[in-house]
C-alpha cells in the first residue's frame, strides 16, 4: 500500500498534512483506486467553516461520484485550484494533490486520526 509517513489518515480515506495550526486534505491512494479515473473535482469555497464530519468537496470519476468528508473541523483558507483544470492529479499524485486547506479550530481532532501503520491496518481490514 502507498503511504507516506507524517501523515493522517481517516477512515474516510482522507489524508492530513499538519503545519502549524493548517491541515493540507486529500485523498489517499487507496481512495484514488477505489473510484478509478477522475474527471472532475467541486473544489469547495475559501473562507467557508467546515465541521469535522461535513462534506468538503465532491470528486467525480469514470465509475462514480464520492464525497470527500472533512477530518478535520475549521476554515478553509485555501483550496488547490490546480484540480479545476487538472483533476487527473489527484490519480497521478494522491499525496501532492491537495484538495483544500483547512486552518483548524480543534487540534485534539487530530488525536483521532490515524498513523500510517493503523490506517495501512484498517485499510486490510477492509477489503
Amino acid at each position: 500500500m502507498n503511504l507516506v509517513p507524517g501523515l493522517l489518515y481517516s477512515k474516510e480515506h482522507e489524508w492530513v498534512k499538519v503545519e502549524g495550526n493548517d491541515a493540507y486534505v486529500g485523498i489517499t491512494n487507496y481512495a484514488q483506486l477505489q473510484l478509478g479515473d477522475i474527471v472532475y473535482v467541486e473544489i469547495p469555497e475559501v473562507d467557508d467553516n467546515i465541521k469535522k464530519g461535513e462534506v468538503l468537496c465532491t470528486v467525480e470519476s469514470v465509475k462514480t461520484a464520492a464525497d470527500v468528508f472533512s477530518p478535520l473541523s475549521g476554515i478553509i483558507t485555501k483550496v488547490n485550484e490546480e484540480l479545476d483544470d487538472e483533476p487527473e492529479k489527484v490519480n497521478e499524485q494522491p499525496y501532492e494533490a491537495w484538495l483544500a486547506v483547512i486552518t483548524m479550530s480543534d487540534l485534539t481532532q487530530l488525536d483521532e486520526l490515524l498513523d500510517e501503520k493503523a490506517y495501512a491496518k484498517y485499510c486490510e481490514e477492509e477489503e
